[in-house]
């Protein structure tokens, strides 16, 4: 018997080969991937219900057997299909009803024994009960030929119930995982530190990873199925632990390394500084006194920036840079995308271009002859995307990293990009509000600033929701903004219409506009338009001869045109939340009264959601959380990033609480014990955990 939690699911009674390759769908591949697969949903079948019995708009769960199994087509809807099933358990009749799966047909067969979960209605003819859309499961379908030793699983109790694939059954997935829990339970180590678990009375891992797949009480019906169960605690427990002990052993490798101790004059700041139309805000100036006296230090800095849309994160990073470059060292700033790393270089070229620094551009599709000027230092300060960190890109000495829109990236390609020089500061920046204790999740390794004060005499920004019919509205919202001297943003989903989408296009919506107002100047700016005609473009958006500038979302990080009062969105219910609030950001920038404009085609449940959210409130902070109630954490963050470990039990918005005191647990271990050399087990557990980022893992 193979018990090693790195075993093939194969090997598990009731598996083979076949249905491994099924069990592989579902990211199942090894004996701990099975262990982890825990159950989205539990049923108590400990008191199934007569059908006699039943109440209307209840969630019930009824077993019985199949009366009957048909197809039917309304009259006035042929092509519709319903599928029927009545069953009976001797007390009365409960119809079963599915739309459109005529494929059913083939599963269910008169004479079988059937069980139902679902909310129970009243028949729409007003008599007798009925289920839509109920969850099913086949009680007779065997899985081994002598199953009946795991019978007790399926009924009479509380009952897991698995996500799954085709081909996998709810009761096979079940007798699946009875077998893998039975078979390795016995055999795992606890790697949590006694004292840790006595501290916080937690419960025992074995009996843990048992009721979280099979409960042996209903006492926890609803906390299992909320995912906090004492159980359920204890396995997120052990994740955001182990989660955050590779966080820790990280930062505590970067502390003892030697880095770089920046010893400024503050000449070049100081010449831009003076150059600046505006002053910096109190924010501002609190947190580039961070960051110099992090440069100033001989450990390498590792920063991370928050700072809402127009906060002036660019200003502080930049002010960085140049603090970098008089000490005689190169810097680089890499963005997510060419659009992102051009816009970028675009603003930062004005801003210094009196100062005489030689700034390069390096990109996918714009590379090679930049190669030789980053190698041999004929480049102060390189902007660019993740060509940054290929092979053949050598830097002669790389002194600051500077990373926008974090949560693209993950440790792995810091890691990297830390690499081309030896041992660089990293300022990181993201203009996504992210409540602290999730930022310190997945950027546990970084220090923490936030520029939490706008600009002074920015007024809040109005924004108006508009359907379809309204669209006479903006137009008059246009002539008069551009009537008292202000100019317009128009931003399009997508550069040119097309056959695949009914989505309206930048290309054809300046055209209109055009149309519409021959006196006013309207330009266009998009992705294909080469960098310099770009940077041209926006200089006359600047300088006040363009009125409307009908865009992507090129402009999402962009020039500072304070005259700009008006932002019009169209197609608003397919941006997301982050990406909405960054739209917006671009106007407000001035002394006058702002308006953004969300046009709406027709919207899903949460896009409704988003565009409320933006009507309502312009704080960074609370769009986030609703952010991150819409997308849930994972999407939220992009955590399947390279370089950070998915997490498969806990969630950052549920568990903060554990979150903290799993934060406060690690670090106190690693300061305590670097290499966990008195915790084999734990050790095990973070190098299973983190995976090929092991190398991350510097207590070694």
């Amino acid at each position: 018997m193979q018990n090693d939690l790195t075993s093939s699911v194969q090997y598990i009674k009731g598996v083979g080969p076949r249905r491994a390759s099924l069990l592989a769908r579902l990211g199942i591949q090894t004996f701990r991937d099975a262990l982890f697969h825990l159950p989205y949903r539990y049923e108590d079948r400990s008191s199934i219900k007569k059908i006699a019995h039943l109440k209307y708009d209840e969630l019930n769960t009824v077993t019985g057997k199949v009366v009957k199994a048909d197809i039917i087509s309304p009259s006035r809807r042929p092509k519709f299909k319903i599928f029927e099933v009545l069953i009976t358990d001797g007390s009365g009749l409960l119809k079963a009803k599915w739309f459109n799966q005529p494929y059913l047909k083939r599963i269910f067969k008169q004479g079988q024994e059937v069980v139902f979960y679902g909310m129970v209605k009243l028949n729409y003819r007003g008599a007798g009960f009925e289920i839509i859309n109920p969850e099913y499961e086949i009680i007779d379908e065997i899985v081994e030929e002598n199953s009946s030793d795991i019978d007790h699983i399926h009924t009479g109790r509380i009952v897991p119930v698995y996500r799954l694939t085709e081909g996998l059954s709810q009761r096979q997935m079940r007798s699946i995982m009875y077998s893998a829990v039975s078979t390795v339970i016995p055999f795992i180590s606890d790697p949590v530190p006694s004292e840790i678990i006595k501290k916080y009375n937690l419960p025992d891992l074995r009996e843990s990873l048992y009721n979280v797949h099979f409960p042996e009480s209903a006492l926890y019906l609803d906390d299992l199925n909320r995912g906090v169960s004492p159980y359920h605690q204890r396995l997120s427990f052990d994740e955001l632990l182990t989660f955050q002990l590779g966080l820790a052993a990280i930062k505590k490798g970067e502390i003892a390394e030697k880095g770089i101790s920046f010893s400024p004059d503050g000449r070049l700041a100081g010449r831009l500084l003076s150059n600046l139309p505006f002053k910096l805000t109190g924010a501002q100036e609190r947190v580039l006194k961070d960051i110099l006296k992090d440069m100033q230090s001989p450990s390498p800095m590792n920063r991370l920036i928050q700072g809402d849309v127009g906060s002036g994160k660019t200003i502080v990073a930049l002010l960085s840079m140049l603090t970098a470059v008089e000490c005689g060292y190169q810097s680089a700033l890499m963005a997510p995308t060419e659009i992102l790393a051009e816009q970028h270089y675009i603003n930062i070229h004005g801003l210094l271009e009196d100062l005489g620094l030689r700034i390069h551009l390096l990109t996918g599709s714009k590379r090679n002859k930049e190669l030789e000027s980053i190698a041999s230092g004929d480049a102060d300060i390189i902007i660019g995307t993740h060509a940054l960190i290929q092979e053949g890109v050598t830097f002669k000495n790389l002194g600051l990293i500077v990373i926008d829109e974090q949560h693209r990236f993950g440790v792995m390609q810091r890691a990297v990009l830390r690499k081309k020089g030896t041992n660089p500061d990293t300022l990181i920046m993201t203009a996504t509000p992210i409540p602290r204790t999730l930022a310190l999740t997945l950027y546990g390794d970084l220090d923490y600033s936030v520029i939490d004060e706008l600009p002074p005499n920015r007024n809040p920004i109005t924004t108006i929701l508009f359907y379809e019919k309204q669209k006479n509205h903006i137009y008059e919202l246009i002539e008069d903004e551009t009537k008292k001297g202000g100019q317009v943003y128009v931003v399009y989903p997508i550069i040119e219409e097309s056959d695949k989408t009914n989505l309206k296009a930048a290309v054809t919506g300046m055209k209109a506009f055009q149309q519409r107002f021959p006196y006013l100047k309207v330009g266009l700016i998009h992705g294909r338009i080469k960098p310099l005609e770009r940077e041209e473009i926006m200089k006359e958006f600047k300088n006040g001869s363009i009125h409307i500038l009908v865009s992507t979302t090129v402009i999402e990080v962009g020039v500072d045109v304070p005259n700009a009062t008006l932002m019009v969105i169209i197609h608003a219910e397919r941006f997301g939340l982050a990406q909405l609030h960054q739209l917006r950001g671009r106007v407000g920038r001035g002394s006058n009264q702002s308006h953004c404009v969300l046009l709406t085609y027709g919207a899903a449940d949460d896009a409704k959601r988003r565009l409320a959210v933006m009507v309502e409130t312009t704080d960074g902070f609370r769009i986030a959380d609703e952010d991150l109630n819409i997308r849930g954490p994972g999407e939220f963050f992009g955590t399947r990033q390279s370089g950070m470990p998915d997490l498969r039990v806990a969630n950052l918005l549920r568990d903060v609480k554990i979150l903290e005191t799993a934060r406060k647990e690690a670090f106190a271990l690693i300061e305590k014990e670097p290499t966990l050399a008195n915790y084999p087990h734990l050790r095990k557990s973070i190098e299973d955990f983190w995976g090929k980022r092991i190398e991350l893992f510097k207590t070694a």
